[in-house]
């Protein structure tokens, strides 16, 4: 062994003797601070959060419990004093059926004060308009062709590319004039039109409209066009490729789904017929794909739905003759036109039902959710739809339910 291999066989040494030294220390001083942090945390003093609900500090939630009376705070050195105790200074403890009595008047006053909370909220606007089509072409998320007849033609004129299916949806408008509004066209509109637009959607929960998809669509209008005649001028395929990829990637970003899931505990089950009979009485109603939908009463929306946790659906034999363990409270953030009023009307919901059918919410962990995981969801939530309205996508309107549609 030569001088140079024994010096970096020394070196070698030294360096991980001094590795595990500084790491030693390091430990012992975060060790110090830590004990240190605890030492200056008493009941004299006083944090700044103090004054927060402990829903809103992150804390867990308190359950309904009801005072024992305690001779002391100490334990006491003999146990056979306090199971001979006698008299007012002896504990007490109610029957468990006064407990449960009473931790279930608790949790009625709960969500009572819950729910007038959230009825003196102002009631949400419904939206202006939930017909896209009588919203006109929306060229900051379709394709848009123009179309100038030679001369005046009806709807009929247009038969084929209004019957035309690409892979996205297409809508055709006509006006009679530059200042008339613009007229979903369809084969039975009456009338003439003097300009007329094609409009294909860039992108939906499919993904984006690709180039072969957008070319086809210029096609399709060229087509339209020769046999009209009128006049246009067709679209950059890739250009409106790359503004369909963009606009995906942004709906991605804000397509969020929230989810609260009742669970039976153990082994135990919903009988079908029960869940059905509770949540019609909660004001939900079946939909055709499964689900139950609460519909808000102005508009006929969906506002959130109520799906089985198993990946079967709701059909009428499923619940006359079947069972579950549990179901889960779904809400669809953009597609709602008031997300946040929505969520605390399903969260209420929720806790509802939970106590009626002896379920447990629990998070997709099977966890159980407390106050403070319900307001941290409704602060995402609400984030969502600042990043929403931030991006010209008012939830609920004609353009979101385009963009969160498919």
């Amino acid at each position: 062994m030569t001088s140079l291999q024994l010096g970096l066989i020394v070196a070698g040494i030294a360096l991980v003797v001094g590795v595990v030294i500084y790491n030693w220390l390091q430990e012992r001083r975060v060790r110090r601070r830590i004990q240190e942090a605890f030492r200056d945390t008493g009941p004299s003093h006083r944090n700044e959060g103090d004054d927060i609900p402990a829903s809103l500090r992150g804390g867990g939630r308190v359950e309904p419990t009801l005072a024992r009376a305690t001779a002391s705070a100490a334990a006491p050195e003999n146990p056979s004093d306090v199971a001979g105790a006698q008299g007012d200074d002896a504990p007490y403890d109610p029957p468990l059926d006064i407990q449960n009595r009473v931790a279930s008047d608790l949790a009625e006053t709960e969500l009572a004060e819950e729910d007038a909370a959230l009825e003196s909220l102002p009631s949400a606007a419904p939206p202006q308009t939930r017909d896209r089509d009588a919203s006109g072409p929306d060229p900051e998320i379709e394709c848009v062709v123009m179309l100038q007849p030679v001369r005046p033609v009806s709807a009929g004129a247009i038969a084929s590319g209004m019957h035309a299916r690409l892979d996205k949806p297409l809508r055709w408008f006509g006006r009679k004039n530059p200042e008339a509004p613009w007229q979903r066209l369809k084969s039975d509109t009456a009338g003439e039109f003097t300009e007329i637009v094609a409009c294909l959607l860039l992108a939906d929960r499919r993904g984006a409209a690709s180039v072969h998809v957008l070319e086809a669509f210029a096609r399709l209008a060229g087509n339209v066009a020769s046999a009209v005649p009128a006049a246009f001028v067709p679209p950059d395929a890739a250009r409106e490729a790359a503004r369909a990829e963009t606009l995906d990637r942004i709906c991605a970003d804000l397509d969020v789904q929230i989810g609260l899931t009742l669970l039976k505990s153990g082994t135990s089950t919903i009988p079908g017929t029960r869940l059905r009979g509770v949540a019609e009485a909660a004001g939900f109603r079946p939909g055709d794909d499964g689900r139950f939908d609460w519909l808000q009463d102005e508009t006929g929306a969906v506002l959130y739905s109520l799906s089985n946790y198993r990946s079967e659906p709701f059909t009428a034999d499923a619940l006359r003759g079947g069972s579950t363990p549990g179901v889960v409270f779904l809400l669809d953030v953009p597609r709602v036109p008031d997300p946040v009023r929505a969520f605390d009307q399903m969260k209420l919901a929720a806790k509802r039902m939970a106590q009626t059918l002896d379920a447990t919410l629990v998070d997709d962990n099977r966890r159980p959710l407390d106050d403070a995981a319900l307001v941290a969801i409704r602060a995402q939530i609400q984030g969502t739809v600042d990043a929403l309205r931030t991006t010209n996508i008012e939830p609920g309107s004609p353009r979101a339910m385009a963009l969160f549609g498919g």
